[in-house]
């Protein structure tokens, strides 16, 4: 069968599954809202997880749009390269750049249409990237990309713990440990500024990155909030939602899901259900800590006695929408009487969740890696950082 009749096929049938899949997702959504509001959402029907709306925001449009143009060609050089033994994968790519540019030309037009009546979030042009990654036969672009940071990220957490536990203050190590997430999170082949770092320095590693990220007083810093909280009871468990593969999520938040298991406190660590960028997924996840258990004998009492665990999110894109969580997912944070909830990452703490408030406490840490974005929030600084610590909202 000729590669264009048989491409045609696999689209539709690929549509045909994702339809089904969105419907399946809203019924799960709809359906499960009751049970978890209590845990997460003290009012499902006005939580907005997007922090702008291109339809109302002309200056962030502007941006916004002209940026996804931008990143196509990349997107699209990048999944023709992940597949180079394959014929068509040039002819993909630039199907997949050509549809995504009359998606996006199309969210443009109608923003007169939908202003003030339908939200469109940067997360739904994320999502839209790789929806369109995966219609074209692109699964995972950066899998190739995310073995390699995660195999060497696993061979340096022995030392970095090593450092870590080095530190005599909880103050001091604290601060560490958070500022450990924050320089992991820079690790995002997703954006610009940090691909073109990682392509032209291949040392560029965790202590590079702490020496980049912005230096206290941060834009948002509600560091020592932070640290006080940890002067009182531990928390009974925590939900955190992670990023990227690699130093982000070997080097950064195992260590400090370290310290709260060292607390006391059980651990659901949520990541990605599909690819999207180099985000680790649920599957890579077990995988990672399977041999990062070998490194630290504290990830391996947890996550062989189920005082640590791995949930799939829910996600296909690399934001967070807390309404779509998995059902499974929903029940675990409701049977732990989960009390602390982490966002990490620019996708899920920042495009969206920043100014959405929860029913636990919620602490939200990123790395802004996109200059005009720290501009509009009120910053200078490339690399600005947001360390966001908030009590649980009234029920």
């Amino acid at each position: 069968m000729p590669w264009s009749h048989m491409h045609l096929l696999i689209t539709k049938l690929i549509t045909k599954t994702a339809t089904n899949s969105a419907l399946k997702v809203t019924r799960l959504a709809s359906s499960r809202v009751a049970m978890h509001s209590r845990s997460l959402l003290p009012d499902p029907a006005v939580y907005q997880p997007d922090t702008l709306d291109l339809n109302t925001d002309v200056k962030a449009a502007d941006y916004w749009f002209n940026c996804f143009r931008d990143l196509a060609a990349k997107f699209a050089k990048v999944a023709a390269g992940s597949q180079e033994e394959d014929k068509t994968a040039t002819q993909r790519a630039e199907e997949f750049k050509a549809a995504y540019l009359q998606q996006l030309d199309e969210h443009q037009r109608n923003v007169p249409l939908n202003r003030g009546k339908v939200v469109l979030g940067t997360s739904e042009l994320l999502t839209l990237n790789e929806t369109l990654l995966r219609r074209y036969g692109f699964a995972d672009p950066w899998l190739r990309q995310k073995k390699l940071e995660n195999a060497s990220a696993v061979a340096r957490l022995k030392q970095r713990i090593q450092e870590l536990d080095a530190i005599e203050s909880d103050d001091a190590r604290w601060t560490e440990l958070v500022r450990g997430v924050l320089a992991g999170n820079m690790f995002d082949w997703g954006a610009q500024a940090i691909s073109n770092i990682l392509e032209q320095d291949s040392n560029f590693g965790l202590h590079s990155a702490l020496e980049r990220i912005e230096k206290r007083p941060w834009l948002l810093d509600n560091l020592d909030n932070w640290l006080n909280r940890l002067k009182g009871e531990p928390h009974k468990c925590a939900v955190v939602f992670v990023d990227n593969s690699g130093v982000d999520v070997v080097l950064g938040v195992l260590p400090f899901i370290r310290g709260l298991l060292k607390r006391g406190t059980k651990v659901l660590l949520c990541a990605n259900s599909e690819p999207a960028l180099n985000d680790v997924t649920s599957e890579e996840l077990r995988s990672l800590l399977n041999d990062c258990a070998r490194e630290c004998e504290v990830l391996e009492q947890a996550w062989s006695k189920g005082q640590l665990l791995v949930y799939a999110n829910g996600q296909t894109g690399p934001c967070l929408d807390m309404r779509t969580l998995p059902s499974e997912l929903c029940d675990a944070i409701a049977a732990n009487e989960t009390d602390l909830l982490v966002i990490e990452g620019m996708g899920r703490a920042l495009h969206t969740n920043l100014n959405a408030t929860f029913g636990c406490e919620t602490l939200k840490l990123a790395v802004i890696k996109n200059r005009w974005l720290a501009k509009y929030l009120g910053g200078e600084a490339m690399f600005a950082v947001i360390c966001k610590f908030e009590p649980a909202a009234p029920s």
